[in-house]
Parts: structure tokens; C-alpha cells; sequence
């Protein structure tokens, strides 16, 4: 993946009392999840707390070591990535989900994104790259590589003909302002927040308020979500 992640990359401070990032690396893999763990072990605002060797793994372990980040592979044995992701959502609104993939436009890592994951890296990621991704998912700016992201999402978004939201979602929708209609709309395309207080004339603070507010009223849990709604919704063009 030759692009970063989008917006200010968090630091240890984001998860509170100035402490380390918490990781869990849950991966098949022996080699990926070793590899993993000795990259982001040796950057001084992230600890590996732990590893999984399946999706039920990755589900008891964070319900007993509580991490800010999961590093979830998608196809895994026992339970997949993608349940294994709707499940630590639904559990524990505090962990945030990456998922690792070996393929940029893949479907699952669509199916992931709609579970609740927060982003995703590709596997040959370097090891800076896969720091400052959980930094950024740390310190829920979520949007992983735009470019990437924008096209995952549009390319499986027309594989339905009509909104894919709920009622609820739509009621609630309905209860945006203008203002923040747009702002959702922006951050489907890609835009951080810099980006889309430049783009509007306003102060960065007057973005993240109006991003906090879409969140809440929309029962979101990050800009990742923002924008997989604002795509179903069909507020952005697929293409």
C-alpha cells in the first residue's frame, strides 16, 4: 500500500492516561502474527498484549485483555474476521477493529467494514505504515489509506440497486442539519478533517464537533462507519 492513513496519527496519549496503545494481533499465521507483534512492539506508544490464532480467540481475548486495537485477519479458522469483527463491536465499544488483508479490493474487507471494523492495512504494509495505522484507529480518525478505501467501498457499494440502511438509520438521517449533511458527505470522499474545514471556510474544531454530532445522532462509531453509510445511503455517487 503505497498511501498513509488521512488526518493527525494518534499517539499513547489518545488512549488515555498517557499509556501505550494495547494491540492484539489475531492471525492464522504464526510468521504474520510473530512479525507483527516484534514490529509494533518496538515502537514506544504501542504494546502487543497479546495474539490469537482464530476468530473465537480474537473474541475471548479481547473480552479479557480489553485492547484499543485488534489487528483481525480475515479468514481465519473456527470463526472468520468478519464475525469475529461483529462481535467485538457489538461486545466492547472500545476496541477498534484493522483488518488485515492481502488484497486491496476484496469484498470481505467490505463485509468487514459494515461489521464494525474501523479500517484496514494491507499485509506487505511497512512496519511504519502499520504503526501509524494503529495510531490513526487508536485515535479514531479510522479512514485508512482514502484512495483505497473510497474505492473498496464505491466498487462494492453498486453491487445493491437502492439504499441498503435500515428505517432506523433512515429516521435518524433525517435528524442531520445541512451542515452536517455535507460534512458527512465529505468525509465519504476521502477528506480529513483539515481537508474539509478548508474546503468549507471554517475552523478544524468546527469539523471535529460536527463529525462528533453525525457520529451520535447516526449511532456510529467512527468515520470509517460515516462513510460506509453515507455510500449505502446513496448521499455519494458509486464511480
Amino acid at each position: 500500500m503505497t498511501t498513509g492513513p488521512t488526518g493527525a496519527a494518534g499517539t499513547s496519549e489518545d488512549t488515555g492516561a498517557g499509556r501505550p496503545i494495547r494491540v492484539l494481533v489475531a492471525d492464522d499465521q504464526m510468521m504474520v502474527r510473530e512479525g507483527f507483534s516484534v514490529l509494533l512492539n518496538a515502537m514506544p506508544d504501542i504494546e502487543v498484549v497479546g495474539e490469537a490464532v482464530n476468530g473465537r480467540e480474537a473474541v475471548d481475548r479481547v473480552r479479557e485483555l480489553a485492547p484499543d486495537v485488534v489487528l483481525m485477519d480475515i479468514r481465519m479458522p473456527e470463526l472468520n474476521g468478519i464475525e469475529a469483527t461483529r462481535e467485538i463491536v457489538a461486545a466492547d465499544g472500545a476496541a477498534k477493529v484493522l483488518v488485515l488483508t492481502t488484497f486491496d479490493l476484496d469484498e470481505y474487507v467490505y463485509q468487514a467494514l459494515r461489521a464494525g471494523a474501523s479500517g484496514f492495512l494491507l499485509k506487505d504494509a511497512s512496519a511504519r505504515q502499520l504503526a501509524d495505522g494503529v495510531r490513526v484507529v487508536a485515535s479514531g480518525e479510522a479512514l485508512l489509506a482514502p484512495s483505497v478505501t473510497k474505492r473498496l467501498i464505491t466498487e462494492f457499494s453498486k453491487l445493491s440497486d437502492g439504499p441498503r440502511i435500515t428505517a432506523t438509520a433512515q429516521a435518524a438521517y433525517g435528524d442531520l442539519t445541512e451542515r452536517e449533511t455535507e460534512v458527512l458527505v465529505l468525509i465519504a470522499q476521502g477528506l480529513s478533517n483539515a481537508e474539509i474545514a478548508q474546503r468549507l471556510v471554517v475552523a478544524e474544531s468546527t469539523i471535529k464537533t460536527h463529525v462528533s454530532r453525525i457520529l451520535v445522532k447516526l449511532g456510529l462509531r467512527d468515520r470509517t462507519q460515516a462513510a460506509v453509510f453515507a455510500y449505502e445511503a446513496r448521499l455519494v455517487t458509486p464511480g
